[in-house]
């Protein structure tokens, strides 16, 4: 099945300027501007903008972010590196290990990840949904790509904020689509 999970953000940056251009003023861009209001710690102080253009502030900031998801997921980034013959005697298990984690709820989304040009390394990206970085982990070092030593790999916390998923219901044929 189809699908397809998108995520934007628009920021720039020039000489301690901070500016979000006009085109893209959006919830998505206010995201950022937080981030970076966080960066710089100055809560009272408006973020400069070139000429022009209105001060974003602290409490403008807080407006636009107070109804963003703030869902706490867990990133595993898989490095790999092992023969493909490797893989490939232990890619059945690594799978039916995924196909179970996502019919119980824990797989957000999972897939390996290519070069520019399409070439693959062996490399991964599994998001999972966890009670907690400890649990993150063990889900992680139970993927059996990593009990057989063929991927080692890094966690990290991950917030969503905004984005959007699309899923289209055929009655006809009962076919779901993700957009």
């Amino acid at each position: 099945m189809p699908g397809l999970l998108f995520f934007s953000c628009c920021l720039q940056e020039n000489r301690g300027i901070a500016w979000v251009r006009p085109q893209a003023r959006s919830l998505i861009a206010a995201g950022r501007l937080a981030m970076l209001a966080a960066v710089l710690g100055d809560k009272r102080r408006a973020i400069s903008r070139p000429k022009g253009r209105e001060p974003v502030t602290q409490e403008r900031i807080r407006e636009l972010t107070k109804t963003m998801l703030r869902k706490k997921l867990y990133v595993v980034l898989s490095k790999g590196g092992a023969a493909p013959e490797k893989i490939a005697e232990h890619l059945p298990r690594h799978l039916e290990y995924m196909i179970g984690l996502e019919k119980k709820g824990v797989l957000f989304a999972s897939g390996p990840l290519a070069e520019a040009d399409g070439k693959t390394r062996g490399d991964g990206l599994t998001i999972v949904r966890a009670a907690s970085a400890q649990a993150a982990r063990k889900i992680a070092e139970a993927d059996p790509f990593v009990v057989h030593g063929l991927r080692s790999f890094e966690l990290r916390e991950w917030t969503v904020m905004e984005g959007s998923l699309g899923i289209k219901v055929n009655f006809s044929d009962q076919s779901l689509e993700l957009a």
